[in-house]
């Protein structure tokens, strides 16, 4: 039998939602708390869970067990709807905010 909560978020369409948010909050199950010690997850964007890492190694690291981890989630949560792990390596800081970006100096445009 389906609880009132599970009833009402069918009903409202939050089920797609609230799976990823379980997602989130079960990250360190799902990779283990010394992984999970080095990522952060900054958000599923169009079925795509985004981890930024500490360092390019463990980018490296977790991209090589990203089929694993997908497929577990997968089976978990099939309502969460996130089909790929995109997990990002630190980078240099950028002026690039947003979907659209004009091309050229950025802010520097200005100042000289």
């Amino acid at each position: 039998m389906e609880s009132i909560l599970q009833f009402t978020a069918r009903q409202m369409g939050w089920t797609e939602e609230l799976a990823q948010a379980q997602i989130i909050i079960d990250w360190a199950r799902f990779v283990g708390d010394r992984l999970a010690g080095h990522t952060e997850i900054i958000g599923i964007q169009n079925g795509i869970l985004q981890v930024q890492c500490d360092s390019t190694s463990w980018a490296t690291e977790l991209r090589r067990l990203r089929g694993e981890i997908l497929t577990r989630m997968m089976e978990e949560y099939p309502d969460a709807s996130i089909g790929d792990i995109r997990f990002l390596a630190p980078g240099a800081p950028t002026w690039r905010h947003g979907p659209r970006s004009v091309r050229g100096r950025g802010p520097r445009d200005t100042y000289g």
